[in-house]
């Protein structure tokens, strides 16, 4: 386990957001780069809301065409705008047969499977619980690694932040009441959606950490696979939309362009200004957006349990990400090893969620594996 804060991603040049020039760099004030126009902070605020409004998004999308409708379509409008940037940035797609068999991989976990969960369970349980399931990834990142990640010990911290961590979900659900008035099935789609990121994490972290490729090379292949793999599920399963409800429609086209597309971009943005563990705090404001946009925009129930449970959740999950006083294992000589994060996007993003074992994270829009390999990769929410 890190006992010291990671260090910022190194992004490329094609795909650095301009940073205020050091004095160290040798150049003239003229020709350094210029800061960002917009505060962080205020990027932070706007990332946030996103991320926040993403599961709202997802229930009204719902509401007007198949789930896989939904996820296809948030996949599609998010590539059209990774695609847009990288012309513009002239960054190519990524090489070598094997880099695009793990980004295949990488899409299913971070991309295809969670979406498509969350978009079915919201069929029978509120946005505000969906966002809540979604703050348990970093509690199954923990649990994940210890036996994935030989290079993480527990502490004591993180076990007992594991623990308060689905004390937390048993208070959501309300075990004491015998779980009444919740879907099992709907809130067992939402928590897999919140197992998937790490999953899809760890393997990253196994097959693409120290590429050579661009975050935004890796990020834009990565949706485009994960918008063919829906592509061809959407044609098997649930064929063409009879109809085109326009407020569905616009919730979906936000979902992709808003969450899954421009989200990520800011997000490496705030990254490469602030570093990984000021851009993971989004993580800990997104259920409590979702939340309060379910209940005031949508009308959903709102019992105390589940403001409670989520406290209890969010706490857990800092505690996971806590650095502690524990020792790291060291890893096998020649082991691929880089520091580690939704929607992207999101994520994410799903989405904003720490990245197994790691004290910092970028989250929630696409969950890329270009973050995984160099700090931590974003849920896409």
């Amino acid at each position: 386990m890190h006992t010291t804060p990671p260090p910022r991603p190194a992004l490329p040049a094609s795909t650095r957001t301009p940073v205020p020039q050091r004095a160290s760099t040798g150049r003239g004030a003229a020709s350094g780069p210029r800061p960002p126009r917009v505060d962080w902070r205020v990027r932070f605020a706007a990332l946030a809301l996103v991320w926040g409004f993403s599961f709202l998004l997802i229930k009204v999308g719902t509401q007007g065409y198949a789930p896989f409708h939904v996820t296809f379509g948030r996949l599609l409008f998010g590539t059209a705008v990774l695609a847009a940037v990288m012309v513009v940035r002239r960054a190519g797609l990524p090489r070598g047969v094997r880099t695009w068999g793990h980004l295949t991989v990488a899409a299913f976990f971070l991309n295809a499977l969670p979406f498509s969960l969350f978009a079915y369970a919201e069929l029978t349980i509120p946005s505000t619980l969906a966002g809540i399931c979604n703050a348990t990834s970093p509690l199954w990142g923990m649990a994940l690694s210890l036996v994935a990640l030989s290079e993480d010990r527990p502490t004591r911290r993180r076990v007992a932040g594991l623990g308060i961590g689905f004390l937390g979900v048993l208070t959501v659900l309300g075990a004491w009441q015998g779980f009444a008035g919740v879907d099992a099935a709907g809130t067992a789609m939402a928590l897999g959606a919140s197992l998937s990121y790490p999953i899809g994490w760890i393997y990253v972290r196994r097959t693409l950490a120290g590429s050579s490729e661009s975050h935004l090379s890796l990020t834009g292949a990565q949706l485009m696979l994960a918008t063919l793999q829906l592509a061809v599920v959407t044609g098997l399963f649930s064929g063409v939309p009879t109809a085109f409800p326009v407020v569905p429609l616009l919730a979906v086209a936000a979902l992709g362009v808003l969450g899954t597309g421009l989200a990520m971009l800011v997000q490496y943005g705030i990254v490469a200004e602030v570093g990984p563990t000021t851009g993971q705090m989004v993580t800990y404001f997104v259920p409590v957006i979702a939340t309060a946009a379910g209940v005031t925009l949508l009308d959903e129930p709102l019992a105390w349990n589940t403001p409670v449970g989520a406290v209890i959740v969010l706490a857990g999950a800092a505690l996971t990400q806590s650095r502690g006083t524990g020792r790291r294992r060291t890893a096998p000589a020649g082991a691929a090893h880089a520091t580690p994060t939704p929607g992207t996007d999101a994520r994410p993003p799903g989405s904003g969620i720490p990245a197994p074992g790691t004290t910092g994270t970028t989250p929630a829009a696409s969950a890329t594996p270009a973050t995984a390999a160099t700090s931590a990769p974003a849920a896409d929410i």
